[in-house]
């Protein structure tokens, strides 16, 4: 039993390390360890202290223990039919974008309804470090941020920045204040490299250059590089775009961007510039016109749309357990291939007509599900630049496929692994078949049935099999959730109140 317990620890070990794309080597080195204890533990033949299991959990940003307090984990009974209606929150990747381009401004934004998920907390210990002054305003969360005339660099929270991938976006708003700086980053060198050239390739032309080392970015400004003509992402990535976006947010200049994302995020970010002073052309579009201005000093308030990914999960938990609810102020125009894809699988849906979000800009609808009986699509589903089905809403196809009639295909080529973690489904009497790292065969219908599962240390997917166990019969157990707690407020407490039985506990 003890043998079969570390053999647990050490897949789990070994399955965050692979998502944060270490090796055993990098893993070992920022464990001061050797490659051939990191092999030994991972195989589950190695006696661990809890001190070693809290430096490795801190490591992979995953909360393998958390000492003091036990990781929290949720036990679900089903099977669930929800009731009710619920209004979907404001977007996280929206929330986590204006954090960084609050840098821009050097007087007070105010931002309405901010998710406050692990992901913004660990932004706000950072700028907190920095000088930046944050409150919570109320128990809408609104969030009130105040810049210092200077940030201290020096003193930055390398915990918390190391904690979060989001860090990489202060690039664009310090390039403007230090010719020379350095930023901590989670993950090894060559993760490093490989995440930081598509930015630098956007950065280059306001004459940024970045070294990833040792775990730090270190970025040197030459002054006299400005952008002669326009930037081409190599990617249309969302974060490399907000990089590109707020580094021409502070140039005076003219700043053409092509290739440029125009997903939900992308747009949020786009209006609050705006309302900065910026002038903002093509918003929705691949191709972004940008006038900056000198300095930004102003009292700003802005309002972040509603999330379409939380937005599919709720449609999601409907789906797979036959339950008619409403969803509220669901982002329509960020839906709109993923619910073309549903109604071909037969799904039936009321909707109202649209309204505007707070942004003044985006369109809301209000939806109702109804039990629908579903078939597999006649194509693949795969994930494409918006205006396409969103890479992140991908897994939730899974859940969805695995109670419809037949078998689909999902094609998620844009990550390296994460398709695997959906093969858990399997646990709770799904049929789902790994083809190769990016494709997935799903046979259904599915009667899902209680298991005890091991959070994947991936978001969507641990949220996928949380949402399959409101479908499955008995009980059903769900460790580790701090990773869904990064990407959603409250979810389970917000399940049962549709009707859902999902208890949170801790091991003794």
């Amino acid at each position: 039993m003890e043998t079969d317990y570390k053999g647990r620890i050490g897949n789990l070990i070994r399955d965050a390390r692979k998502h944060r794309g270490l090796t055993q080597h990098q893993l070992a080195e920022l464990l001061a360890t050797s490659q051939s204890a990191i092999n030994r533990i991972e195989k589950g033949h190695q006696n661990l202290s809890l001190e070693m299991l809290a430096r490795i959990g801190a490591a992979l940003d995953s909360e393998i223990v958390a000492l003091g307090a036990g990781p929290t984990h949720l036990r679900v009974n089903g099977p669930t039919t929800l009731s009710g209606s619920i209004a979907v929150k404001t977007s996280k990747n929206a929330g986590v974008a204006l954090l960084c381009a609050s840098l821009l401004n050097r007087g007070r934004t105010t931002l309405r309804k901010v998710a406050r998920i692990e992901e913004v907390n660990r932004l706000l210990e950072v700028l907190n470090s920095l000088g930046v002054q944050t409150r919570w305003l109320n128990e809408q969360n609104d969030l009130e941020i105040i810049p210092p005339a200077d940030l201290n660099l020096v003193a930055i929270d390398e915990a918390a920045a190391r904690r979060t991938r989001s860090v990489i976006m202060f690039l664009g708003p310090l390039l403007h204040r230090y010719d020379e700086f350095e930023l901590p980053y989670a993950g090894g060198c060559n993760l490093g490299e490989r995440t930081v050239e598509p930015h630098m390739s956007a950065l280059r032309p306001f004459g940024l250059e970045v070294k990833a080392t040792e775990g730090s970015y270190h970025a040197t400004v030459n002054r006299a590089v400005e952008p002669e003509r326009p930037i081409v992402l190599t990617e249309r990535g969302d974060t490399v775009t907000e990089n590109a976006l707020m580094a021409a947010a502070l140039y005076p200049g003219t700043t053409v961007i092509r290739n440029a994302s125009s997903n939900y995020m992308v747009q949020d970010l786009c209006f609050y510039l705006r309302k900065l002073g910026v002038q903002i052309e093509g918003v929705g579009s691949t191709t972004l016109r940008v006038t900056g201005c000198e300095t930004i000093d102003v009292d700003v308030d802005y309002a972040p749309s509603e999330d379409p990914i939380e937005a599919m999960s709720l449609l999601a938990a409907a789906i797979v357990t036959r339950s008619s609810i409403t969803i509220q102020r669901v982002p329509i125009e960020f839906l709109e291939i993923e619910l073309a894809t549903l109604e071909e699988m037969g799904f039936r849906y009321d909707r109202t007509a649209e309204y505007v979000a707070n942004n003044g800009e985006t369109r809301l609808v209000d939806i109702t599900t109804h039990p629908s009986e579903l078939r597999a699509p006649l194509d693949k589903i795969h994930p494409m630049p918006f205006p396409g089905l969103n890479i992140d809403n991908l897994p939730f196809f899974a859940v969805i496929a695995a109670v419809a009639e037949g078998q689909t295909l999902l094609h998620d080529w844009v990550y390296e692994n994460r398709a695997i973690y959906l093969t858990e489904l399997n646990k709770l009497g799904a049929q789902v078949k790994l083809l190769d790292p990016h494709r997935v065969l799903i046979e259904g219908p599915t009667h899902f049935s209680g298991a005890e599962i091991v959070c994947p240390p991936a978001l969507r997917p641990a949220v996928v099999i949380l949402l399959a166990m409101l479908a499955s019969k008995g009980t059903s157990v769900l460790r580790s959730t701090y990773v869904i707690h990064r990407g959603y407020e409250d979810l389970a407490e917000r399940l049962n109140l549709l009707g859902a039985n999902i208890e949170t506990f801790r091991d003794i």
